[in-house]
C-alpha cells in the first residue's frame, strides 16, 4: 500500500490529509500520515483573537487524533528531524513533557510519497533583543503568553485606581499587527463591562510599527490607507518609515535613535521557515530556509516530495512568489491532491496558479476593509463595513467547511451563536 505523509497540520497539510484520508484512506488505497508536534489544530489568522481573549481557542481548537479517526487517516505526534531521500524515510525526534519525561522515543516514518506544510515563524531578521524580549505571535502558545501578560498589565493599572498607562508596541504593520492593535481596543472596552470601569481608551498605548512607507505593504494603497484612517479613529499609534534597531525590557529602540517604551511588546516583522529547514535532505532551500519547488509544488530536487504553504517558495508566471497567505495554502493543498493522485495513476501533473481572492482586514468590531477580486468585479473591488466583515469571517468558515463538510460546520456555527449567549465576549482566564 503507498504510503504518503503530510508533515505540518495547518490550514494547508490539514486540509490535505482530510481530503486524501476521505478518498485514498477510505478506500484502503493508500495509508495516510498526518506528523505534527502539536496535539491540536487552530486556524492561524485567529490567533489574534486569541491573544486578546476576544476567542477561546478551547472551543475553536481541533483535536489532529480524533479528526484522523473520522476521517481514515493516522496522526504521529512528533517533531520532524531530518529526511532520508535514499531510504524515504522521515526521523522524528524524541519527545518529552514539561518535566523532562520521555512520552516518545525518536523514530522513523517510511513514505512513498511526501508533503512538506510546517508553515512558518517570525523572522526577526537578527534584530539585537528581540528573541529575549518580543512575543511573536506564531503559536498557541505565544498567544496565551501575550493575553497572560495583557490580562496582567490591566490588573496593575486597576490596583493604582487607574493611574498610568498599558504601553503595547507592536512591530510590523501587516495583517497580524494591525489587526492584533485594533483588536486590543476592543478587548479594553469589553473589559469595561467586565469589572474594569476605570479602563477606557485612554489607558491603553498602542504603537504600531512599521519599516516601509504604509502599513499592509501587501495591499492595495487605497485598503492600507482606509485601514490607517481607522485605526488613527481608535487611537493606535501608526508609526511608518520607522526601523526598529533593537528591542529591551522597557521598550524598543529606532533606527533614528528614538525610545519606544512598552511593557509588552511584539514583533511581527517578516516570516521564514523553520531554521532547521535549512538544506534538509538535500533539497533546495532559498535564504529563509523554505523549500523550492517546481510549479506542480514538487521540489526540485525530489519528485516524490512536495512542499505547501509558507514553507513553499512557488514562482509564478510574472516571476513573483505565491505570497504567504491563508488562500494560497488553501489552494495549494487542493493542487497537491489532485497532483498526488494523478501521480499514483500515471497521469499528467497539473501546473499550480495562484488565484489572488482579495484580502481583507478586521479591525475587530469597529470595522473591516479590504478588497475582493473576481469575474464579477472584473478587477478588484474595495468593500468595507459590515458585507467586508460577513466576507472576512466566511473565509474561516471555508477552511471549516474543507474539514468537517456542509453539515458539521453549520452546526458549529449554530453552537457559535449559542455561545455568544452563554458564555463572556471575552476570555477571561
Amino acid at each position: 500500500m503507498t504510503k504518503i505523509i503530510v508533515v505540518g497540520g495547518g490550514a494547508g497539510g490539514l486540509e490535505l490529509a482530510t481530503k486524501l484520508g476521505r478518498t485514498l484512506g477510505r478506500k484502503k488505497r493508500a495509508q495516510i500520515t498526518l506528523v505534527d508536534r502539536k496535539a491540536s489544530h487552530l486556524w492561524k489568522p485567529l490567533l489574534h483573537e486569541v491573544a486578546t481573549g476576544s476567542l477561546d481557542e478551547g472551543v475553536d481548537a481541533l483535536s489532529y487524533r480524533a479528526h484522523a479517526k473520522n476521517h481514515y487517516f493516522d496522526f504521529q505526534m512528533g517533531s520532524l528531524n531530518d529526511i532520508d531521500r535514499e531510504r524515504k524515510v522521515i526521523a522524528l525526534s524524541e519527545f518529552k513533557d514539561d518535566h523532562g519525561e520521555l512520552l516518545m522515543p525518536s523514530r522513523e516514518l517510511e513514505y512513498d510519497i511526501l508533503v512538506m506544510a510546517l508553515g512558518s515563524t517570525s523572522n526577526d531578521f537578527n534584530t539585537p533583543g528581540v528573541r529575549d524580549n518580543c512575543i511573536f505571535l506564531d503559536s498557541p502558545e505565544q498567544a496565551h503568553r501575550f493575553r497572560t501578560e495583557m490580562n496582567n498589565q490591566f490588573l496593575k493599572l486597576h490596583a493604582k485606581n487607574g493611574q498610568g498607562t498599558v504601553d503595547i508596541a507592536i512591530v510590523g504593520a501587516g495583517a497580524t499587527g494591525v489587526e492584533l492593535s485594533a483588536e486590543l481596543h476592543n478587548a479594553v472596552k469589553e473589559l469595561r463591562t467586565y469589572g474594569f470601569g476605570d479602563l477606557d481608551s485612554s489607558k491603553l498605548n498602542v504603537n504600531l510599527v512599521e519599516a516601509g512607507e504604509r502599513i499592509l505593504p501587501a495591499l492595495p494603497p487605497r485598503i492600507s490607507s482606509a485601514a490607517h484612517s481607522e485605526l488613527t479613529k481608535l487611537g493606535v499609534n501608526v508609526r511608518t518609515n520607522t526601523m526598529v534597531t533593537q528591542a529591551d525590557s522597557d521598550g524598543l529602540t529606532t533606527k533614528g535613535g528614538d525610545k519606544i517604551p512598552a511593557q509588552i511588546m511584539v514583533w511581527a516583522a517578516g516570516i521564514k521557515a523553520p531554521d532547521f529547514m535549512k538544506d534538509i535532505g538535500g533539497l533546495e532551500t532559498n535564504r529563509i530556509n523554505q523549500l523550492v519547488v517546481k510549479n506542480t509544488l514538487q521540489t526540485t530536487l525530489d519528485d516524490n516530495i512536495f512542499a505547501i504553504g509558507d514553507l513553499a517558495q512557488c514562482t509564478q508566471a510574472d516571476g513573483s512568489f505565491v505570497p504567504p497567505r491563508a488562500q494560497a495554502a488553501h489552494q495549494m493543498a487542493s493542487c497537491a491532491f489532485s497532483n498526488i493522485i494523478a501521480k499514483l495513476n500515471g497521469r499528467d501533473l497539473k501546473d499550480y496558479i495562484y488565484k489572488d481572492k482579495g484580502s481583507l482586514v478586521s479591525l475587530s468590531r469597529f470595522s473591516t476593509v479590504g478588497s475582493l477580486m473576481g469575474n464579477l468585479t472584473k478587477g478588484s473591488m474595495m468593500v468595507e463595513g459590515r458585507i467586508a466583515r460577513v466576507v472576512y469571517i466566511s473565509l474561516y468558515r471555508m477552511h471549516q467547511m474543507a474539514l468537517h463538510g456542509l453539515i458539521k460546520t453549520s452546526l458549529m456555527m449554530l453552537v457559535g451563536r449559542i455561545n455568544r449567549v452563554l458564555r463572556p465576549n471575552l476570555k477571561l482566564h
